[in-house]
């Protein structure tokens, strides 16, 4: 039993980052709505359609875990947004908020013992729980990288 628990709490602390990157908060804290919006240079998106990247793929990785019926946006197109820009700045941090509660949703599914970590899902393709967590936390670290270099290169990084 300890060991179970110590993997839960290993992918919660993975998942809510700042172990070994920029924490969630630190990277998407303090973006203003006006920045989200900017272009860079040879990137093919902002600021804002990453974030809202993340929200959707979050999403679409805590629906596949707990509902069987769940039904995948299509790649690509159903996991980037159309807008460039968020329509103002509690847009932004809805979106924002949004993914912090998603982690701690995915958090408390993986601190619940009854679920098994490694039982695979009877609606996947050999995906389990645990599999799904790591899967959050590789995602988001992912992009919270692009995200803070992104802000580099507006100037709006410390």
């Amino acid at each position: 039993m300890r060991q179970d628990q110590q993997l839960r709490d290993q992918l919660s602390k993975l998942m809510r980052c700042g172990q070994a990157f920029t924490s969630l908060q630190e990277v998407l804290g303090d973006i203003q709505a006006a920045d989200a919006g900017k272009t860079v240079k040879n990137l093919p998106y902002t600021l804002w359609q990453i974030i809202e990247h993340m929200r959707i793929a979050l999403y679409d990785i805590l629906e596949f875990s707990r509902d069987p019926g769940y039904k995948s946006p299509t790649w690509p197109d159903g996991y980037w947004p159309e807008e460039y820009a968020p329509a103002n700045q509690a847009a932004l941090e809805a979106s924002v908020q949004k993914i912090r509660a998603g982690v701690e949703t995915m958090v408390t599914m993986v601190q619940d013992p009854a679920n098994d970590l490694f039982e695979p899902f009877a609606h996947g393709n050999g995906q389990n729980l645990l599999r799904e967590a790591m899967l959050v936390a590789e995602h988001n670290a992912y992009h919270l990288g692009e995200i803070v270099l992104f802000r580099r290169l507006l100037g709006k990084w410390k």
